[in-house]
C-alpha cells in the first residue's frame, strides 16, 4: 500500500507546503497509470498555480515526468558519415508564433538535425502540430523508427511527443482546460521534460514577454528562462534562451492554416519582417549551439533551399502543399473608424479571439478548426484610412463571431501618432549567466 494518497498530496500544496520528493514521484506515476483521477490532478495543478513550487520541487517534478516514459537517443545516427548536429528549439507560447515552421527547414538547410517534439494549442496560444495538420495529409503521429530515418535522410522530424514524458501529455491537456496554464513551475517542467526526453544535443528556448505570453512581466519571463536553462544543464542538455517580445502578435496571421500560409511566404524570401528576424536569430543560436560554423541562415531563404527542405519534411510526413490552405468559409471584417495610425494591438485579445473562432480547445481532445484565424491588415505603427480593413476573422461556425468580436473589443486602437518601436529580442540567457 502506498504511503501517499491524492487528497494528502493536494492538501500539502493547498496549504503552502513543500511536496516531498517521494510524494512527487508517487503522484506523477499514479496519475500516468490512471490511479489519480483528472479531478484530483486538476485540484493539485490549481494548488501549484496558486502556491508555486520551490526550485527543488520543480526539478523533481520535471525528473518524474521524464521518468514517466522513454528517452530517445540519437547519438548513434550518422549522416554523410558524420554524427548528426542535433539541436532543437522551443517557444513558451505566443500569438501568431509560427516560428517553428520556417525555422526547422532553415536549420535543416544549414546542416543541422532537428528532432522536434511539438505540442498542440494551449490556452490562448496556438500549437505547432495543430498548424501543420492543416496541411492536407500531414501527420505528426510517426514512429521512433520513422523519426530516426528522417533525421538521417533529411535532417528533421516534427512529431507528437507520444511516449515521451506521457505524464506531461496528460497534464498538458488538463492545464489547457482548467485555467492553470500561466504557472512558472508547470510551464518549465512541461517544456523541459519533453525536451530532455527527446534526445537533442542542444536546446534554444524562445521565452516570451508581454501581454500575449503566459507570464506577462520581463521579471517573470526571465525567471522562467533561467529555471529552464538550469533544468537543461542539470540533465546534461546544453540550453540557452532568448527573451522576446510578445506584446503584439507576431506577423499578420494568427490561427492554424493562416499561419502556415504566412510561413510559406517567409520560406519564399518574403513575409513579415518580425517573423523573418526572429526565425534568423533563433537559427543562428541553434547553429552555434550545434557547433555549425560558417553558415548563413539568411542565404537559405534567398536561394530557396529552406523551402525545398520544408517541402521534403512535409512530404516525408505524408503531407502535400499544392494549392491554397483551408480557410474558414465564413468571414467578418473590422474596419478602421477613422484616419490615423495603428497605435496598439493587444496580443492576448487577438489570441483569445482566435480561440473563440475555433482554433483552440475548450475541452480535452476537441477538434480544432484548421481554417479558423485572424488576418491583421494593419500592424502597429502603420497608417490607416477610415473604412479600410484592419482585421478579417475566419471560422467554420458563424455563431462564433460574437464571442470573438467581444474579445477583440478594446484590444486595439487607432490614434494620431505611431508608438515607440519595441525591440523584438530583449535579452539572451545562457548557463552560468
Amino acid at each position: 500500500m502506498s504511503a501517499f494518497d491524492a487528497p494528502t498530496v493536494i492538501r500539502i500544496k493547498r496549504d503552502g507546503g513543500v511536496l516531498p520528493d517521494a510524494a512527487i514521484d508517487w503522484v506523477i506515476d499514479a496519475y500516468t497509470r490512471g490511479e489519480v483521477a483528472d479531478e484530483q490532478m486538476s485540484a493539485l495543478l490549481m494548488a501549484i498555480f496558486l502556491r508555486g513550487m520551490t526550485t527543488p520541487e520543480i526539478a523533481r517534478w520535471t525528473a518524474a515526468m521524464v521518468d514517466s516514459g522513454e528517452r530517445l537517443n540519437f547519438t548513434d545516427l550518422r549522416r554523410h558519415g558524420k554524427p548528426l548536429a542535433l539541436v532543437d528549439k522551443h517557444s513558451t507560447g505566443g500569438v501568431g508564433d509560427k516560428i517553428t515552421i520556417p525555422l526547422v527547414p532553415v536549420v535543416m538547410a544549414c546542416g543541422g538535425a532537428v528532432p522536434q517534439a511539438a505540442g498542440r494549442g494551449l490556452g490562448h496560444t496556438g500549437g505547432t502540430l495543430d498548424k501543420l495538420e492543416s496541411i492536407p495529409g500531414f501527420t505528426a503521429e510517426i514512429s521512433k523508427e520513422r523519426i530516426r530515418q528522417q533525421l538521417c535522410d533529411i535532417g528533421a522530424a516534427i512529431f507528437a511527443a507520444g511516449e515521451l514524458a506521457p505524464a506531461d501529455r496528460k497534464i498538458y491537456a488538463l492545464r489547457d482546460v482548467t485555467a492553470t496554464t500561466e504557472s512558472l513551475p508547470l510551464i518549465a517542467s512541461s517544456v523541459m521534460s519533453k525536451k530532455i526526453a527527446e534526445g537533442a544535443g542542444a536546446l534554444v528556448l524562445d521565452t516570451k514577454v508581454g501581454s500575449g505570453a503566459f507570464l506577462k512581466t520581463e521579471e517573470e519571463s526571465r525567471e522562467l528562462a533561467r529555471t529552464m536553462v538550469d533544468l537543461g544543464a542539470a540533465h546534461g542538455l546544453a540550453t540557452r534562451a532568448l527573451l522576446t517580445d510578445m506584446s503584439t502578435p507576431l506577423g499578420r496571421a494568427v490561427g492554424n492554416a493562416v499561419e502556415v500560409a504566412e510561413s510559406l511566404e517567409v520560406l519564399a524570401g518574403g513575409g513579415p519582417a518580425d517573423v523573418v528576424e526572429l526565425t534568423l536569430a533563433l537559427a543562428a543560436e541553434m547553429l552555434d549551439a550545434a557547433g555549425l560554423d560558417g553558415v548563413d541562415p539568411a542565404q537559405t531563404l534567398r536561394d530557396g533551399s529552406a523551402m525545398d527542405a520544408f517541402r521534403e519534411l512535409v512530404a516525408a510526413q505524408g503531407g502535400e502543399i499544392t494549392g491554397a490552405l483551408p480557410a474558414g468559409p465564413h468571414s467578418e471584417t473590422i474596419s478602421a473608424p477613422r484616419d490615423g495610425t495603428m497605435e496598439s494591438i493587444d496580443a492576448m485579445a487577438v489570441g483569445l479571439a482566435v480561440w473563440r473562432l475555433g482554433a483552440g480547445r475548450s475541452r480535452p481532445g476537441e477538434r480544432v478548426q484548421s481554417g479558423a484565424g485572424i488576418y491583421i491588415h494593419r500592424r502597429v505603427g502603420e497608417s490607416v484610412s477610415a473604412g479600410e480593413p484592419l482585421f478579417t476573422l475566419y471560422t467554420e461556425t458563424p455563431e462564433r463571431f460574437g464571442p470573438a468580436l467581444a474579445e477583440l473589443d478594446g484590444g486595439w486602437a487607432v490614434g494620431d501618432t505611431a508608438p515607440t518601436p519595441r525591440p523584438l529580442i530583449i535579452d539572451r540567457i545562457t548557463s552560468g549567466d
